[in-house]
């Protein structure tokens, strides 16, 4: 089969289509066709050699969402031709791919492959940190970083169905303006953030979703209310901070990282269940809808890399397998 190969670390021009052998299902597991693939910021980390993939993955083919076939269901509750996507800790740059039949979901009828592949990862993320660990609720404020990204987006989604109230930071005026149609969006090209967005909620924010990280989070502990969370997802400002712990005690502040990939297998399958039961239905009643910026070939996956990399996307970038 087909799939994208990082032989050596490097920049985006390492990326090439290689020819591989096709994976064979375990127990337990089921074969994808794959037809479409979700680009993340930690494909790039791991093409440059720093986010190296879990055991049980390819470790020299990145890709962590996904959309296709079931080609052999291999004994599980599928059937072959089932349209299915999800979440893997990597191979999904590929003609194939193997995963655990529980970590798999159906999509709706109603969204295209594309649709599909650009989904899992952003509103996973951005559900489990919101409503599973961050206990969101209706009328609390959530400050959002990186509104402009696939998680972002996905999370001012979820807080407007929650009836939480939003406010997202973005560091340009031009992509505040693609962002036009939510609500409270921040343009903080320095980073200083914690004055506008008091200005928009006085009281504080009750949650963080903190896609940046460095010296985000210091801003962040301003903006907090007492007994405020900042959920830690990323960290592309840097993983080190001088921070002033007293103002994490005065406000009794939580401050808690996550990440889907590094999750044991009966975690992924709660990720799984998450994205079948709570998010899917969303996206069938409209309540939900993907962002997607960029279509590219699989072929073209440096170009992709290379836009991501340049922050030029508003929303998701997927690669197409034709």
């Amino acid at each position: 089969m087909k799939a994208i190969v990082i032989k050596n670390p490097g920049p985006p021009d390492v990326l090439h289509i290689s020819e591989v052998a096709k994976p064979e299902p375990g127990k337990g597991e089921v074969l994808v066709k794959v037809k479409a693939v979700g680009v993340n910021r930690a494909d790039c980390v791991q093409r440059q050699g720093n986010y190296p993939a879990p055991k049980d993955c390819p470790k020299d083919i990145p890709g962590l969402e996904y959309a296709g076939i079931i080609e052999d269901e291999n004994g599980s509750d599928f059937k072959k031709g089932d349209k299915v996507f999800g979440l893997v800790g990597g191979g999904a740059y590929a003609e194939y791919l193997v995963a655990h039949a529980r970590t798999v979901s159906l999509f709706p009828d109603k969204l295209s492959f594309v649709e599909a592949a650009a989904l899992p990862e952003a509103f996973v993320t951005a559900y489990d940190a919101m409503v599973a660990q961050g206990k969101l609720q209706s009328g609390q404020n959530v400050l959002i970083n990186a509104a402009g990204s696939g998680v972002g987006i996905a999370a001012m989604q979820i807080a407007e169905v929650l009836g939480a109230n939003y406010v997202g930071t973005v560091r340009s005026a031009s992509k505040a303006e693609k962002l036009s149609t939510y609500k409270n969006i921040i343009v903080a090209p320095d980073g200083k953030i914690s004055d506008k967005v008091l200005a928009v909620f006085p009281n504080g924010v009750d949650l963080v979703v903190e896609l940046v990280g460095g010296n985000y989070v210091n801003e962040d502990l301003n903006c907090l209310s007492n007994k405020g969370k900042i959920i830690l997802i990323g960290l592309l400002a840097g993983r080190k901070i001088e921070i002033d712990l007293g103002k994490v005690l005065s406000k009794r502040a939580l401050i808690q990282g996550t990440t889907l990939r590094a999750r044991p297998l009966e975690e992924k399958i709660l990720a799984a269940s998450l994205l079948q039961k709570n998010i899917s239905p969303l996206f069938e009643s409209g309540k939900l809808k993907g962002c997607i910026d960029h279509v590219l070939p699989l072929s073209e996956a440096s170009k992709a890399h290379e836009i991501m990399e340049a922050n030029q996307n508003l929303g998701k970038i997927v690669l197409e397998i034709n």
